[in-house]
């Protein structure tokens, strides 16, 4: 019974998030960015007052530091020391 609770809440949760999954995303996306943004300000020349904290966060970030300077709307990497195009 309680099984069969679990998988109608489940459906509901769906039924009300599908009209709002592409808002969601783009928030999420949106957030990315700006996240993104922060962390390499530094290296593109805008001062940032939390850069030596950020700056252990970059080896999970890196990866994704393509992706992103792509989507921002860079054709290239604009840092000399990630080559990643």
């Amino acid at each position: 019974m309680m099984d069969k609770i679990k998988q109608l809440i489940a459906f509901y949760e769906e039924v009300l998030s599908m009209p709002h999954r592409q808002e969601i995303a783009r928030e999420l996306r949106e957030e990315d960015d700006l996240f993104f943004l922060l962390l390499y300000s530094e290296m593109i020349g805008i001062p940032n007052p939390v850069f030596y904290y950020t700056l252990e966060l970059y080896p999970y970030i890196i990866e994704e530091f393509h992706e992103w300077h792509l989507r921002i709307g860079m054709d290239k990497s604009p840092m000399v020391g990630i080559r990643c195009c």
